[in-house]
């Protein structure tokens, strides 16, 4: 029996809100569609206008295994891989430009001297924001380091492969290095100034990189030893890593959303300006902002979200988009990176799919008939998980991360 778990809040409160009545029912239809498939063990959907909450439901478990625990949106606490680039590592950097603690176009070796030479010495922050600092994809630093310091060398000694500013190469190293100025600035770990600084505020109780022995059995599983981050790359920094490392559930995303959406307040506190999100969250590089990505429209974001939307998503099966023109966000946190022994998610195809219907919904289910494009109604929207193209193209183990 496939478990769900959660609410649309309006509809079960009796509200007679018709908006979020449908929006479930759709959400439900493409939700199990994806589920039934084989696409992923459990999946937590989180859909917020201003401050009202449409939707947060969980659908399925945290593992393969029946017996688990049924995913909840509240508690379900997702490894957000590459979430963590924007959730963390750039709102850390928003949050210093705001209060003039980190200038965009200063170079990097003015917050990290040693980080010079071949070129590094001409790198900017704003460079590593939007991926054109020069630096390759990755580096496999669970073989070259023994210690996360020794990971930390690493990643500061790699040289660039490209002059910095020439082209756009998505990489994980730029995050990385700007999290190790985040620290150099706050004298704090980047893990500890966030929970401060912009966690606790902002009540998100089920945030944090590296989970807690009482977090493991809400800990949503992946490849990767229960609780330890999936990206390997992360573990080598010790869990806690500018690209990877953060763990979080839906609401808690659903609150970072909404204070974005208000302009930067939250909680009668002021978390940033609104000016700085503009700035952080506007095209500036091909599709990329400052650290986030914007709805080029048919991927996780749909077709239909505004002109000035931005979000990100993670490899392991999570993705979040916020929507200014509708006052929107929608969250969708799954593990698909999360093949076992005995069971392998199914093709990526079956969850971009998934957030892609569920983006359109959304944006359906709250659109008005005169905005900047035609939306169609909730009813009317061509949901991609029906044609479940490629669907049938059971995975192959990715190459277990983890033995």
């Amino acid at each position: 029996m496939i478990a769900i778990y959660g609410l649309a809040l309006l509809a079960l409160q009796g509200s007679g809100d018709t908006v979020a009545v449908a929006l479930r029912a759709a959400v439900d239809r493409v939700a199990l569609h994806g589920l039934a498939a084989g696409g992923f063990p459990g999946v937590a959907v989180v859909v917020t206008r201003g401050r009202e909450t449409l939707l947060s439901r969980g659908y399925g478990h945290v593992d393969w295994d029946p017996r688990s625990p049924a995913v909840d949106p509240a508690r379900t606490l997702y490894d957000l891989a590459s979430l963590t680039k924007v959730v963390a590592t750039a709102t850390a950097a928003m949050a210093l430009y705001d209060a003039g603690r980190l200038s965009l176009d200063a170079p990097v070796s003015r917050y990290l001297p040693r980080w010079h030479g071949g070129g590094r010495e001409r790198v900017t922050v704003r460079e590593l924001l939007t991926h054109r600092a020069g630096l390759p994809e990755g580096l496999e630093l669970w073989r070259v380091a023994r210690t996360p310091a020794a990971a930390r060398r690493a990643v500061l000694e790699t040289p660039l492969v490209y002059p910095p500013g020439a082209r756009s190469l998505y990489s994980d190293l730029g995050p990385d290095v700007l999290g190790f100025v985040i620290e150099s600035i706050t004298h704090e770990r980047l893990d500890a100034y966030l929970a401060h600084r912009v966690y606790g505020p902002l009540g998100m109780a089920h945030t944090r990189f590296r989970p807690r022995a009482d977090d493991l059995r809400d800990v949503a599983r992946t490849e990767a030893p229960l609780g330890r981050v999936h990206d390997r790359a992360a573990a080598a920094l010790g869990g806690v890593a500018g690209h990877a490392g953060l763990f979080a559930s839906a609401d808690d995303l659903a609150r970072f959303a909404r204070m974005m959406l208000a302009g930067g307040r939250a909680n009668g506190l002021r978390i940033v300006s609104d000016s700085a999100i503009a700035r952080f969250t506007t095209r500036t590089a091909g599709t990329r902002a400052l650290g986030w990505d914007t709805c080029a429209g048919g991927a996780s974001c749909g077709q239909y979200m505004g002109p000035d939307a931005y979000g990100h998503t993670g490899y392991t099966g999570t993705s979040m988009w916020i929507d200014p023109e509708h006052d929107l966000a929608v969250i969708v946190l799954a593990n698909w990176a999360s093949g076992t022994a005995a069971h392998a998610a199914g093709p990526i195809a079956i969850l971009d799919d998934v957030r892609a219907d569920i983006a359109d919904l959304a944006v359906a289910a709250v659109a008005g008939r005169g905005g900047r494009q035609a939306v169609p109604p909730l009813a009317g929207v061509a949901l991609r998980s029906d044609g479940a193209r490629g669907w049938g193209l059971r995975s192959t183990v990715r190459g277990a991360l983890y033995p």
